[in-house]
C-alpha cells in the first residue's frame, strides 16, 4: 500500500516546464564532457547592452536597495506607459500598470486574480508551456483550439467561436508566438475582436513578450481595440527585446481594477520586485532601440540559414515563422520508425530525446506545447552552432529506420 503524498494536490497536478527538463537534460549531458548544441532554451543569446547594465551599477551607487512600491517605481511604470503610448498607439495611466518579477509572474498573477474554479479558459494551441499549468493552479479548465502549419498555427474567428461557452472567462494567445514563430496581423486581430465584442464575459490575456522581434513591419496589439481593451490584460517584459532574462523584469498593463488586483495578489506574494532590475529598465525604455534592431537583425539573417537547412531534411515539414525566435517544424513522419537499439520513437517526446542523446542536440518536443506532431527549435544561437546543429539533426534523422 502506497503512502499518501504529503504534497498539495495543487502541486501534484503541476507538470514540469518541459522546456527547462530539456536544458537540464542538456547541461547533464555537457557535464560528462559532451559537445551538446542547446537549440531548447528561449533567451537571446545576447549580452545586456552596456548603457543598461551601467544604469544598474549606478543604481546600486545610489543606494536603490530597499524595497520598492509593490507594483513598481512610479518613474519605471511612467516609463513603460509612455512606451506604450509612443510605440503601441496605447493610452494607460501608470495606476494601470503593475511590475512583476518577470513576464511569467505577470501571467501567472493575472490569472490567479480572474479564475475561480472551473472557469473555462481558451488556448490555441502550440502555447507556450506554462500556460495550461498556470491554469492549473488556479483550478481553472483548458480549453484548447488546435492549430497546424498549414494555417500558420493561427486561429480563425469561426474556431473561436466554436469554443466558447458559458464557462468562458478568459482568452490567452502570444503574438509574436511562442513556440512556433507565429504574428496576428491587424486584419486577423479584428476578426476575433468581432467575436469577443459578442461575448463580453470574456476577458483576454495578450502576451507581447516577442514584440520586438518581429519580421513582418509593425507589431498589432489586439489592446488597440476600444470595443474591448478594458477587457485585454496586456503581458509584455525587457527579457527578449533587451536580453534581460536574468534580470526578472516584467509588467501588465490592464483596466484600474485588475491592475489594483494583480498589485493586492502581489503585495502578498513577492511584493516589489527587483530595485535593481527597475531601475535599468527605466534607462531600456528611455534610450532607445538601436541594439534591439541589432539584434533583430542576426535573429533575422539567422531565421533564413536555419529554414533553409530544415527544409533540405526529408521528412520535416517546416513554415517561414514571422517572429519570435523559432521554428515548429512537423516531425510526424518519424514516429513509428526505430533507432539502432531498436527503440520506437513514438511523439515527439521521444524524437526530442531521440536528438540529445544521438546527435547531441537539445529540442524539445511539441507535446508540451500541445501538438505531438511538432518539436520546437530556438535559433538563439551562433550561425556556426546552428549549421553544425542541423546537419547532427539531418544525419541522426536518417538513422532512423
Amino acid at each position: 500500500m502506497s503512502t499518501p503524498s504529503v504534497l498539495s494536490d495543487r502541486i501534484n497536478n503541476l507538470s514540469e516546464s518541459a522546456t527547462l527538463k530539456m536544458t537540464k537534460l542538456g547541461r547533464e549531458l555537457a557535464a560528462k564532457g559532451v559537445n551538446v548544441i542547446s537549440l531548447s532554451v528561449g533567451e537571446p543569446d545576447f549580452n545586456t547592452p552596456a548603457h543598461v547594465k551601467q544604469a544598474a551599477k549606478q543604481a546600486l551607487d545610489e543606494n536603490y536597495t530597499r524595497y520598492s512600491p509593490v507594483p513598481g517605481y512610479p518613474e519605471l511604470r511612467k516609463a513603460i506607459a509612455n512606451k506604450l503610448k509612443n510605440e503601441n498607439g496605447l493610452d494607460y495611466d501608470v495606476s494601470q500598470i503593475v511590475v512583476s518579477t518577470g513576464a511569467k509572474q505577470s501571467l501567472s498573477n493575472a490569472i490567479l486574480t480572474l479564475i475561480n474554479p472551473g472557469d473555462e479558459v481558451i488556448i490555441p494551441t502550440p502555447y507556450w508551456v506554462s500556460y495550461s499549468e498556470m491554469v492549473t493552479l488556479a483550478e481553472g479548465k483548458s480549453v484548447f483550439i488546435n492549430t497546424t502549419i498549414d494555417s500558420d498555427f493561427k486561429i480563425t474567428p469561426e474556431e473561436l467561436e466554436a469554443a466558447i461557452t458559458p464557462k468562458s472567462k478568459l482568452f490567452m494567445f502570444s503574438s509574436p508566438c511562442n513556440p512556433t514563430g507565429s504574428v496576428y496581423t491587424k486584419a486577423e486581430l479584428e476578426g476575433l475582436v468581432r467575436v469577443f465584442e459578442k461575448h463580453p464575459h470574456i476577458y483576454i490575456i495578450s502576451d507581447e513578450i516577442y514584440e520586438h522581434i518581429n519580421f513582418i513591419g509593425k507589431h498589432e496589439s489586439i489592446a488597440q481595440f476600444d470595443s474591448i481593451k478594458d477587457r485585454v490584460i496586456l503581458i509584455n517584459g525587457f527579457s527578449k527585446a533587451f536580453a534581460m532574462t536574468g534580470w526578472r523584469l516584467g509588467y501588465l498593463a490592464a483596466s484600474k481594477e485588475i491592475a489594483a488586483a494583480n498589485d493586492k495578489l502581489q503585495g502578498q506574494t513577492t511584493s516589489g520586485t527587483c530595485s535593481i532590475a527597475q531601475r535599468a529598465g527605466i534607462t531600456a525604455l528611455e534610450q532607445g532601440l538601436e541594439t534591439v534592431q541589432e539584434m533583430k537583425a542576426a535573429f533575422e539573417r539567422r531565421r533564413e540559414l536555419v529554414y533553409n537547412l530544415l527544409k533540405d531534411i526529408p521528412g520535416v515539414k517546416t513554415n517561414l515563422p514571422q517572429g519570435a525566435f523559432y521554428f515548429f517544424p512537423d516531425i510526424s513522419s518519424f514516429f513509428g520508425k526505430k533507432d539502432a537499439q531498436g527503440q520506437i520513437i513514438k511523439d515527439s517526446a521521444d524524437l526530442a530525446l531521440y536528438l540529445l542523446n544521438e546527435a547531441h542536440v537539445a529540442t524539445v518536443g511539441g507535446d508540451s506545447f500541445g501538438n505531438n506532431n511538432y518539436i520546437r527549435l530556438s535559433y538563439a544561437a551562433s550561425d556556426d552552432n546552428l549549421t553544425e546543429a542541423l546537419r547532427r539533426i539531418k544525419a541522426a534523422l536518417a538513422k532512423l529506420a
